[in-house]
């Protein structure tokens, strides 16, 4: 059985009068890819805030590697913090540093390693991730997909055990889609880190998820593999799943 890293029980925020999570049960079990789907609105970002501590629940618990983090002062969550990477929509690059200068960025922020080591980290990184002699080059050089891999090699340098992916598929064509697939699969079979995935591309979802869990009205609403969640009957679920398309389905998400 394996171990749950990431556990989120009752967990309840609201925003003045408006109530975003309503209670969420959620587990991401140890080297897995678990990937959050949801309508616009739904609280999908909210909940990734609170997943790394940026938010503080109303209500709830949150276990990180078995602690609680909802009572932990600001210092204890900087080293809770240390076990995540995050990849974010555009990737977040530096654009007026190269892809060497983005990857070390971690390790000069955090380490006090001599640079000929954080480089030789960073090439190793990058060819894990399938990028050779693309050290020297700059941001607006690289594809859309290129650029996801920097970041994924910037986001993992410092070897976290659980990586948050936010839209990883926003805005690529259906082959770039199954690159950056392969790239989440690609950390999760030779870095082995645990993946959250917040994603609106089912298509993308069905093929590398672990467990799929969906997010309605500030609730986990189902839960299950790729299989369990295809086959299911339940109303909501297929909707969002058939008229999604290649873009969200924009439901009435706090109504």
């Amino acid at each position: 059985m394996s171990q749950i890293v990431v556990r989120l029980r009752n967990v309840q925020k609201s925003f003045n009068d408006l109530e975003v999570l309503r209670g969420v049960d959620l587990d991401v079990a140890e080297g897995s890819i678990t990937v959050v789907i949801g309508p616009s609105g739904s609280g999908k970002s909210v909940l990734v805030k609170h997943v790394i501590g940026l938010l503080k629940p109303d209500a709830g618990s949150i276990e990180i590697d078995g602690e609680d983090i909802t009572t932990l002062s600001e210092r204890r969550m900087i080293d809770v913090r240390k076990k995540f990477g995050m990849l974010f929509q555009q990737s977040a690059l530096f654009d007026s540093m190269n892809v060497m200068e983005n990857v070390i960025f971690p390790l000069v922020e955090h380490t006090k390693l001599p640079r000929k080591k954080m480089r030789e980290m960073a090439i190793n990184r990058l060819e894990q991730l399938g990028l050779t002699n693309v050290e020297n080059k700059f941001p607006a050089e690289l594809s859309g997909g290129m650029r996801k891999r920097v970041g994924l090699a910037r986001a993992t340098i410092l070897n976290p055990k659980i990586i948050i992916y936010d839209e990883p598929m926003t805005g690529l064509d259906p082959i770039m889609c199954e690159n950056v697939e392969d790239m989440i699969q690609t950390a999760q079979r030779t870095l082995g880190v645990t993946s959250l995935v917040v994603s609106h591309d089912m298509a993308s979802t069905f093929r590398m998820a672990d467990k799929i869990a969906m997010l309605f009205k500030g609730k986990i609403h189902v839960v299950g593999t790729s299989q369990e969640v295809s086959a299911s009957n339940d109303e909501m679920v297929r909707k969002y799943i058939y008229l999604s398309g290649t873009g969200p389905l924009h439901l009435e998400a706090n109504g």
